[in-house]
């Protein structure tokens, strides 16, 4: 069967979407951050017939139409509901595509008489999508390619079985989804329409401006297959737990968790998967809803293992007039692939996974630290820190030198010349020197500004004090000065 391929195309998508959730009227405008200015984004109808155009700076639209309405725009959100609606489409066939940011792509082969034929078909999605508050338009055709074409370029409409080609000649190069360079440099040789590309030679063109033009000649006209391919659907790891009386007693929410649990690790292990953060929602009679979320420092699918994580979730816990439905999903999975059990170290390894766990869901997972070392010879620098529940300790960190246990930024004491001196006032104390070990030059990284080592290379020395600190000094040559950086243990 030739296949049929529908390329719908929403123009003011971003502000349609905006427009659909707050409305307001007058000229409206979707403004973004780009190429070091604030620039509109996306336009409705009356912006557009008041001189408007996606690109232009927002001073000077505000300049053009002083009461421009704008709001910033939220691709996060756009992604999202172009989703719904490709999940929605799936009512007119069973392959929808993300077409770029603003459109969608059909294949309704052998499934256009379902709702009265392909003419039928285009009539009801865009009247459908009309009443969702979108501006549509959309094309049929034999090839993805001219589809797209007749949707962006053209009129839109249904292109009848074996007139792609018919329908292609006309439209100006940007119908063949070129980039705008290309097309630009083809319409400087002459070349403005598809038939102009058609004549040609294939090789001399290839040679100035790559295999793109004739690739997307050929993808459009069906010499290159060009299938539409919708994006994997991301597996969902949840399960829902219905009980027929309300429940309230803590006992009884902990025995309906364990069945949630063992029902969801099972999913989790048939996958290979394991959860790193879960979220537990109960429903109360009344129509609210409790959330209770936890975080796992490492990949885990034991039941046993994380039921005890939702006992301070569960304190003093408000079940209303009764709980009738539980509902458990593992937001955040992993791989988490068969391990032999025995492996040396594992139980150490497990035993301070499960530590981090309980300490981060009661203090946050951002405040469990650890450190890193880092390619830097500069004290400060030789260390990064990284949340302890989503990175690895360091197998070996690189020999070196002994290092403080506290580095601050220097702090200056009364000493002058290049010798150690054995008393000095720091902090509004008097120190004296009982003992020390030094210097230890280190050079500032040439290749980086630092402000701080602008000064220059440093001598640091190890000193052991009367009132038994060990500080870490050191000089400055180039500035003949003292300072103070770290205390050790």
């Amino acid at each position: 069967m030739p296949r049929r391929i529908l390329s719908l195309w929403l123009p003011r998508f971003g502000s349609d979407l905006s427009l659909r959730r707050a409305p307001a009227t007058g000229p409206f405008a979707l403004a973004a951050r780009a190429r070091g200015a604030d620039r509109l984004a996306g336009l409705n109808r009356e912006a557009e017939a008041r001189g408007l155009a996606v690109g232009m700076g927002l001073a000077d639209a505000r300049a053009l139409v002083p009461d421009l309405l704008t709001r910033p725009e939220d691709p996060r959100a756009q992604a999202q509901a172009l989703a719904a609606l490709g999940r929605w489409a799936l009512r007119y066939c069973p392959w929808v595509a993300a077409d770029g940011t603003d459109g969608l792509m059909l294949d309704i082969t052998g499934a256009a008489h379902l709702v009265g034929g392909e003419e039928a078909l285009l009539v009801d999605l865009t009247d459908r999508l009309a009443r969702m508050g979108f501006e549509a338009r959309a094309a049929i055709a034999d090839t993805r390619g001219a589809a797209w074409a007749v949707a962006h370029v053209g009129r839109g409409g249904v292109v009848p079985r074996g007139e792609s080609e018919r329908a292609l000649m006309p439209l100006p190069l940007a119908a063949l989804r070129l980039e705008a360079e290309t097309v630009e440099g083809l319409e400087r040789l002459g070349l403005r329409l598809v038939r102009d590309l058609v004549q040609i030679p294939r090789a001399s063109l290839a040679r100035r401006f790559g295999p793109a033009p004739m690739m997307r000649l050929d993808q459009a006209l069906g010499r290159l297959s060009e299938p539409v391919s919708p994006a994997p659907e991301t597996p969902c790891f949840a399960v829902r737990l219905s009980l027929p009386e309300p429940i309230g007693l803590r006992g009884d929410i902990d025995a309906g968790l364990t069945r949630l649990l063992e029902r969801l690790c099972a999913h989790l292990e048939r996958a290979g998967q394991g959860a790193r953060r879960l979220l537990l929602d109960l429903s109360r009679v009344d129509g609210s809803t409790v959330h209770l979320e936890i975080g796992l420092a490492r990949a885990m699918r034991t039941p046993e293992a994380m039921q005890p994580l939702f006992a301070r979730a569960l304190e003093g816990l408000d079940a209303g007039f009764g709980i009738d439905r539980m509902r458990l999903s593992a937001e955040q999975v992993e791989p988490l692939p068969v391990q032999q059990i025995t492996t040396k170290g594992a139980e150490g390894q497990d035993a301070l996974a499960d530590l981090l766990t309980r300490l981060c869901n009661r203090v946050g997972f951002e405040h469990v630290q650890r450190h890193l070392p880092a390619d830097s010879h500069i004290p400060e620098k030789g260390f990064t820190i990284a949340a302890a529940a989503y990175s690895d300790p360091a197998p070996d960190w690189p020999a070196a030198p002994p290092r403080p246990l506290l580095i601050f930024p220097p702090e200056p004491i009364t000493g002058q010349g290049r010798r150690l001196p054995q008393r000095f006032r720091w902090r509004g104390q008097s120190w004296r020197v009982v003992a020390a070990a030094g210097p230890e030059r280190i050079s500032p990284e040439w290749w980086l500004d630092d402000p701080a080592w602008r000064a220059g290379l440093r001598d640091y020395w190890r000193v052991q004090t009367d009132q038994g600190a060990r500080l870490w000094l050191f000089h400055t040559p180039q500035r003949d000065g003292w300072c103070v950086q770290g205390i050790f243990a």
